[in-house]
């Protein structure tokens, strides 16, 4: 379906409600693209025109930390300056169900009585980065829809766990007292995408040194000529100790992207990710949906274990027989 095609008539009174601002619709219209239901594509089309808005805000780092904790209390602040608040867990997938860890969800259900704020918990659904395509396009909904600011967690493990970076403004690495054996080897990954970093639970022993051992670590960091400055931060998220002074630091940085033109720099960035994953998604669809692929694999399968083909030979195949089926 072409997104430019009219929508079908139960997604036209959806696109109404929601552009009504009615929380119901954002709900249903979050499950539209999450399952991927006829359609999605061309209302997620007609929602997205007027561009990103929302402030966005990224809480990644390792199991543990306390990143749960930490967006509710920036939630609540948030809140307290009349900020509606658009909240996005998304945990690794279940291996045995398909879905999401209910955990976030759970530590966050004291959020869900504020009716300026808006929960979602997510399944990475394998992605390597950490996010799923449908992840971002639902952060791209609430942005849409008009929460101001959209606090997004995902677990950050190291290189394989940088997604966060297409889809948020701002990146806020989560670290603990006990994190400071491993700050060394997270140089190559968390290290490089951090635009604040936090040490968490800093009313425990070490957290001084894991403090001291960041702010030594991104000093002597080669190569980094940004003019933004990369704090480092104290929090004592159980408590909101620090918590103000973190929300500070994200408004800061996204006055500098404003005033430095690094925010278009990053949106243009993201668009171009996202136009990517869009096209390979449709391609993957196109090249697996019809009965020719299935035909050829299956007999390429036989000629494999035969000695007579390769997976390289029915690969080719399959796009031979693709490409001629589409230009026809």
């Amino acid at each position: 379906m072409d997104p430019t095609d009219p929508l079908p008539k139960a997604l036209g009174s959806l696109l109404e409600s929601f552009q009504a601002g009615k929380k119901t619709a954002l709900a249903r219209a979050i499950s539209l693209i999450e399952d991927e239901r006829p359609g999605f594509q061309g209302f997620l089309h007609r929602v997205l025109t007027l561009g990103p808005r929302a402030r966005r805000v990224g809480l990644t780092g390792p199991p543990g930390g306390g990143k749960s904790s930490l967006i509710a209390a920036l939630a609540y602040l948030c809140r307290a300056r009349e900020e509606e608040v658009g909240v996005v867990a998304v945990d690794p997938t279940s291996p045995y169900s398909g879905g999401a860890l209910l955990g976030d969800r759970i530590r966050m259900n004291d959020l869900a009585t504020d009716r300026g704020i808006f929960i979602r918990s997510m399944a990475t659904r394998g992605s390597l980065g950490g996010l799923a395509a449908t992840s971002k396009e639902v952060i791209d909904l609430m942005d849409a829809f008009g929460l101001a600011r959209l606090l997004i967690e995902t677990v950050g493990v190291g290189q394989t766990e940088l997604g966060i970076t297409g889809a948020v403004d701002t990146v806020v690495v989560v670290l603990v007292p006990e994190s400071g054996d491993g700050i060394q080897a997270m140089k190559a990954g968390l290290m490089e995408i951090a635009d604040i970093f936090v040490v968490n639970k800093a009313d425990r022993p070490g957290a001084d040194r894991v403090f001291g051992d960041l702010r030594a670590a991104l000093h002597l960091r080669a190569g980094n000529t940004s003019r933004w400055a990369v704090p480092v931060l104290k929090t004592v998220a159980s408590t909101a100790e620090g918590v103000p002074e973190l929300l500070d630091a994200v408004d800061q940085h996204r006055e500098y992207l404003d005033e430095s033109g690094e925010l278009r720099i990053r949106q243009r960035g993201r668009a171009a990710v996202r136009v990517r994953e869009v096209t390979e998604r449709s391609l993957r669809g196109i090249l697996w949906g019809g009965e020719a692929s299935d035909v050829i694999l299956e007999a390429g399968l036989d000629e494999i274990q035969q000695g007579l083909a390769t997976p390289y030979s029915v690969s080719a195949s399959i796009l031979k027989a693709l490409f001629a089926e589409n230009a026809t």
